[in-house]
């Protein structure tokens, strides 16, 4: 059998990048220690910041940014594939790009992703997000290979958008990253269902790192990091404190789930409505 161990890294980043590096970066010790070989963070790993204004002037360059540096000496200090979920960056223009990060163990850069899918949404306890406001939406699906597997890339609310993880199966992922910062609001009521429904479609696993807590900026996540396998069954659940869940994930998992439901090749054209 061929596994893979992985882990996610939840945490609870504030308005200050130095800091959220420092915690991320121990968490992500611990992981190694532990023989996981894929680590993954949340998305926003390194700040947490509703407030456009108190942002902007914290937010770099990808050639520039002090966060990103840091997790690629870490990664090739420690020799694993580090996913880091998401950092925002400055591209030039008024928005920004939320990026995802997979570093190689040689600390080199092996992908990039930017979120597509925007959250701009109000709740109905009153909170509002418009993050097209801030974020310049990507516009490609994005797989890399990753320890003898192959990696679909996500963030958070790409979640909601079943078509993504269907293209992403159908090109050859066997695991499905989703770091996340998902709203304790809508975490409560959809995170685990939508995370096991996008494995049980897809056949894949699902790692999807979280944010969770009360953070600086007043915001609340929901936390819960989880691992999921093939056949849609929780393998780890990080529950709300900050810490790391891993697994050990058997790849050959991946063609037994979709031998026994072929779904990924039973797309059939239809009409309408």
């Amino acid at each position: 059998m061929s596994f893979l161990r992985v882990a996610c890294v939840q945490i609870t980043a504030g308005r200050e990048v130095a800091a959220n590096v420092a915690t991320a970066s121990g968490l992500i010790r611990q992981a190694a220690a532990t023989g996981a070989r894929l680590i993954a963070t949340p998305e926003m790993t390194s700040l947490m910041e509703r407030d456009k204004r108190a942002m902007r002037p914290k937010i770099r360059t990808e050639q520039d940014d002090s966060a990103l540096a840091a997790f690629r000496d870490l990664a090739a200090e420690l020799g694993v594939h580090l996913l880091i979920g998401s950092l925002p960056i400055d591209f030039g223009g008024d928005r920004l790009a939320n990026r995802g990060f997979l570093i190689d163990p040689q600390g080199g850069i092996k992908a990039r992703y930017d979120k597509i899918h925007m959250f701009d949404v109000d709740l109905p306890q009153g909170e509002s997000f418009r993050e097209s406001a801030s974020y310049q939406p990507g516009g490609s699906a994005v797989l890399a290979d990753v320890e003898g597997a192959r990696l679909g890339l996500s963030i958070c609310y790409d979640l909601r958008f079943a078509p993504l993880y269907r293209r992403l199966a159908q090109a050859g992922a066997d695991i499905l990253a989703v770091p996340a910062a998902f709203t304790r609001i809508t975490g409560e009521a959809h995170w685990h269902v939508l995370l096991r429904a996008r494995a049980i479609e897809t056949g894949s696993f699902v790692i999807a790192p979280g944010q969770t807590g009360v953070h600086e900026d007043g915001r609340q996540t929901f936390g819960h990091s989880l691992i999921i396998d093939p056949w849609g069954t929780v393998l780890a659940d990080a529950g709300t404190e900050v810490g790391i869940v891993t697994a050990d994930l058997d790849l050959a998992a991946v063609q037994g789930a979709r031998g026994k439901i072929p779904a990924l090749q039973h797309d059939r054209a239809f009409q309408g409505p």
